[in-house]
């Protein structure tokens, strides 16, 4: 490793620890029906597995990432990835569908750690080098996400056809172990502190209001319904107790103060939110559709995705060095609208060219949106907050997840069928204007190429 180079032997395990999540995310896409027809479950019922993962994790990420900013990556990542594992073997071994969504939950809280970690190693590498912005390992780590993201339905479809659908739960002990290695091997060890160096302190206090917000108002957009409305109460009072403690504190878990006067931040963080309901969606959605509704095998419907793999890719290859972000962000909304608009055009027997262009028009957005939005967080937020301030962006991302696996179980209440994914695509039709209405006029994102250039 060159004295001024980033040290490349943290990009495999940050690499591991940050994909984590969005393969587990994608891959279960393609398990639902299997996982439904084993266990008698409906589509609104194995939802949970998809909403489980992400309430476990959107309370996490933030939390972790506190965490790491205060005593570093090392410990934190070991911790996690070791989680991972275990939640495989208990998933393989699920003798119903609920014991396998308690699974799910500690899968959601093993994969808190990898990308806060990621991001606060980029943010220190940068510092020692001097390097104010690393676009090359942004992008690789970006392209990684994507790329597990957007093959997890393949690679489960063929998974399930040769081991069933536990063997899409095996996977993650492999990872796990991989992770545990390289992390023990190649993460610096935490620094000590000198002698009378004040040792931080924890809100723990402040987690706890944030854990029960989050958890109430994930609660009740998972079934939206009057006999569900105290869950919005709940959330509305500990969010205040929550911002009161946060201005109070001397050490907040978040500082509300910064953030309430960050803008572009505030803003990043809704375009991710909004990004990820259309594009869980459509994965969620479509892809359960194209087994019931279109009758095609697993493998047959993970194989018809991989062309929004390649079109990803080559997008995220094409445009990932460039440092402007508010380009790829109309692109990737405009486009991203029109995909969900093609959406109505799907019928029982829709020929297969069409879905598969779909799947490439949907690559477009896959390639320019994650990207895009992560290098906006990285100028935006403060360095010595950056662990939180990325956590708190896969939260938002999460919480858009939760929303898609929710409009997932009322638009598919009976089933995958044409008509219900066509409901479905009217809500993302809606979702993906508000996405570009907020992207559009934000002039502070021409800044940052600008800044990056400079």
């Amino acid at each position: 490793m060159a004295k001024d180079g980033f040290n490349r032997k943290l990009i495999a395990p940050m690499v591991l620890g940050s994909i984590l999540n969005p393969i587990n995310s994608s891959i279960i896409s393609i398990a639902l029906i299997p996982i439904g027809a084993a266990f008698h479950a409906l589509p609104s019922q194995t939802a949970w597995l998809v909403s489980a993962l992400y309430l476990a994790t959107a309370i996490g990420q933030p939390v972790v990432g506190k965490l790491i900013d205060l005593y570093g990556p090392r410990l934190l990542f070991l911790i996690a990835t070791s989680m991972v594992g275990l939640s495989g073997v208990l998933a393989v071994f699920a003798p119903n569908l609920w014991w396998m969504v308690g699974a799910r939950v500690l899968l959601g809280f093993g994969t808190c750690a990898g990308y806060p970690a990621s991001m606060y190693l980029i943010r220190r590498e940068a510092e020692r080098t001097g390097q104010e912005s690393p676009a090359g390992v942004l992008t690789v780590l970006a392209v990684a996400n994507q790329t597990v993201a957007v093959i997890g339905p393949t690679l489960g479809g063929l998974l399930i056809e040769w081991g069933g659908w536990q063997s899409s739960f095996l996977i993650n002990i492999p990872l796990s172990v991989a992770c545990i290695v390289l992390g023990s091997l190649r993460f610096p060890k935490a620094r000590r502190r000198d002698r009378g160096e004040r040792t931080p302190s924890l809100d723990f206090a402040g987690m706890v209001y944030f854990a029960v917000t989050l958890l109430a108002a994930l609660l009740f957009l998972m079934n939206p319904h009057l006999r569900t409305l105290y869950f919005v109460g709940v959330a509305v009072v500990f969010g205040a107790l929550f911002v009161r403690r946060e201005l109070q504190t001397r050490q907040p878990f978040i500082d509300v103060r910064v953030l309430g006067g960050n803008a572009p931040l505030l803003l990043t963080y809704a375009r991710n939110l909004l990004a990820a309901v259309v594009t869980y969606s459509f994965l969620y959605g479509f892809t359960q559709w194209l087994e019931e509704g279109r009758g095609l095998s697993p493998s047959a419907s993970g194989l018809l995705l991989l062309p929004m793999f390649g079109a990803g890719l080559a997008v995220s290859g094409a445009t990932g060095k460039n440092p402007a972000v508010r380009s790829k962000l109309a692109v990737g909304s405009l486009v991203l609208l029109a995909v969900t608009v093609l959406l109505l055009a799907t019928k029982d027997d829709s020929p297969i060219y069409l879905l598969v262009g779909i799947g490439i028009l949907m690559g477009v957005p896959q390639g320019l949106l994650n990207l895009a939005n992560q290098n906006a967080l990285y100028h935006q937020a403060l360095p010595e907050q950056i662990g939180a301030s990325s956590g708190l962006l896969r939260t938002f991302a999460y919480m858009g997840a939760m929303l898609a696996s929710a409009a997932n179980g009322l638009f598919l209440q009976t089933g995958a069928t044409t008509a219900g994914l066509h409901r479905l695509a009217w809500f993302c039709i809606v979702v993906g204007a508000i996405l570009l209405g907020l992207t559009l006029p934000d002039r502070s994102l021409g800044k940052i190429g600008k800044k990056a250039q400079a």
